[in-house]
């Protein structure tokens, strides 16, 4: 019955987050749409949201929302409430989607029983060749990058960071810690400002480490939030004991609280944040509960994550190409 359970809760999970949202009309209004773009002689998909004309600077800082293993670019727009793009429209920044093949990334993990782990895709070249193109065709500033994602897409905004962190100014995985494989290879040559958020209580990514996946069904091995800081504070060469406090509980009723620890004195102005969410799932907080609590745990409402990591990303901003 819990096999039965695990399979049937990811087919569900993959119908849910594939579902469209409707596109946006283009002109004055915020514009969204479909694209593509050959990489690695792979054609690849993604969905890009662009604020009104007024609002947008000559160079736009760039958001990548990476959606978790069995989800889709559009898929994510609904997950997180469509937040991210309120927020570029009000803020003056693009914001993409971009898709894995079949629906996964290839996030370092070895035990991905998944295409894009299979076929070993360079999911890390895809998403240079996605910047490179909105760069070139949408006014995207390539020195004000950033990654965010859940799961899978969490995992993946990791091996960004540690595989090119020249190209990215700040990463903000949510229900995700650093993978295994990827903890054991050389350090990012580079320092990468780290915002995690991570459920006490997912019964996927579990917050004190160990196998990720639902019974009997292997995603690879995570370290736990507490190791993933401390990896993380060594690459930016943080000193010091955090700086923590909880967030402010506006929804006594969701079952969760989140506690922010900041670790600052860090390598060229980076830091390391953890907000751990005491009672949360693997969930997104303030998004949509896509599945019920019995399989993947409470949703925090206390807090919106986009809101969250676009607060993050915006200390990083680069206010000249090139430096951090």
């Amino acid at each position: 019955m819990r096999i039965r359970t695990a399979a049937l809760t990811s087919l569900v999970l993959l119908a849910l987050l594939s579902r469209p949202v409707a596109a946006r009309p283009f002109g004055s209004r915020p514009v969204g749409g479909a694209g593509s773009l050959l990489s690695s002689g792979i054609t690849r998909t993604y969905w890009l949201h662009l604020p009104p004309k007024e609002k947008r600077p000559a160079k736009m800082p760039l958001v990548l929302v990476l959606h978790g293993g069995g989800g889709t670019g559009r898929g994510n727009v609904r997950l997180s409430g469509g937040t991210f793009d309120k927020l570029g429209d009000r803020d003056g920044f693009a914001v993409v989607y971009p898709d894995g093949i079949e629906k996964g990334w290839n996030d370092g993990r070895k035990d991905l029983n998944q295409a894009a782990t299979l076929r070993n895709l360079d999911d890390v070249r895809f998403l240079c060749d996605l910047v490179d193109k909105l760069a070139a065709e949408s006014g995207v500033d390539p020195a004000n990058v950033f990654s965010c994602g859940i799961s899978n897409g969490g995992f993946m905004s990791f091996r960004l960071a540690h595989d090119v962190p020249q190209r990215v100014r700040a990463i903000a995985p949510v229900a995700a810690c650093l993978g295994l494989e990827l903890s054991k290879l050389p350090p990012p040559a580079a320092p990468v400002p780290l915002l995690v958020i991570l459920g006490t209580e997912d019964p996927l990514v579990p917050y004190g480490g160990g196998r990720v996946g639902f019974v009997r069904k292997n995603r690879g091995t995570c370290l736990s939030a507490a190791e993933t800081v401390k990896y993380w504070t060594q690459v930016n060469g943080c000193s010091g004991k955090p700086a923590r406090d909880f967030l402010p509980d506006r929804d006594p009723q969701d079952g969760t609280k989140a506690v922010r620890a900041v670790y600052g004195g860090c390598k060229a102005g980076t830091e390391v944040v953890l907000v751990s969410v005491q009672g949360g799932g693997h969930t997104w907080p303030g998004g949509w509960q896509y599945l019920p609590e019995r399989m993947i745990g409470k949703t925090c409402r206390d807090f919106d994550a986009a809101v969250v990591i676009w607060d993050f990303f915006k200390r990083h901003l680069s206010s000249a190409s090139g430096s951090r």
